[in-house]
């Protein structure tokens, strides 16, 4: 399996320019942890984690370093901590080192990446491009597929009809969260992620039903509790 197999494509993005208090409620709103900044060619240029917003939170006026790191730091750390404390908006904040993956990596290299780095996500680029996030829990999802299965990789026909299921699905106006995810082995469509109710399940499942050359539909979706929401 590669990257592209299991990936989200559904990708919440951000825009530079984005406040940081609507960053903070579309993370809610989405349910998500982390996003990447990416420029008007759809580039990635950098990223936002709850991690930052939380530093930001916890450090008040000032830089959170001890004194002697504070002694010891040059005029553009000093300035960087500034930027990061009083900014407001995302290309403020986020971290511009930014590791990526190419769609047609292996699952392996990703495994390590994520490892090595002890990161949790990854943006996923084509040509520069941005087209999706890979996650610990997407290689976990792919790993499972395969394990249990003993599935071959996935074929053209596999990739082209999930591209197809995506498609469906993020051109309707009832999804509630950026992280559904889906799986193809020999036709068989595996549903990943997370619904507010039983008929966006419904939904969902309806819609990839529509999608000519299905063969199945394995539901692994899961509900957000009540108090997670971001009503």
């Amino acid at each position: 399996m590669k990257t592209k197999d299991v990936m989200t494509t559904v990708v919440v993005s951000l825009d530079p320019e984005m406040r940081i208090d609507a960053i903070a409620k579309l993370f809610l709103d989405k349910q998500i942890s982390g996003a990447p900044v990416v420029d008007e060619n759809n580039v990635v240029i950098g990223i936002v984690s709850e991690g930052d917003l939380m530093r930001r939170l916890e450090s008040g006026d000032e830089p959170n370093r001890s004194w002697w790191l504070r002694l010891v730091a040059s005029a553009e750390e000093r300035a960087l901590d500034y930027v990061k404390v009083h900014g407001t908006h995302a290309r403020d904040i986020m971290t511009r080192r930014v590791l990526t993956v190419d769609e047609d990596a292996p699952l392996g290299r990703v495994a390590r990446l994520l490892e090595e780095n002890r990161i949790k996500r990854a943006p996923v680029v084509s040509d520069g491009k941005l087209v999706g996030i890979v996650s610990r829990a997407n290689l976990l999802r792919g790993l499972a597929v395969r394990q249990e299965d003993g599935l071959a990789a996935p074929t053209p026909n596999d990739r082209d009809l999930r591209r197809q299921v995506l498609d469906v699905l993020s051109s309707e106006g009832w999804l509630t969260h950026g992280v559904v995810n889906v799986i193809v082995e020999n036709r068989i469509v595996q549903l990943w992620g997370f619904v507010d109710s039983e008929a966006e399940r419904q939904a969902m499942i309806v819609a990839t039903e529509s999608v000519e050359g299905v063969g199945g539909i394995e539901d692994h979706l899961g509900y957000v509790a009540p108090y997670l929401r971001a009503d």
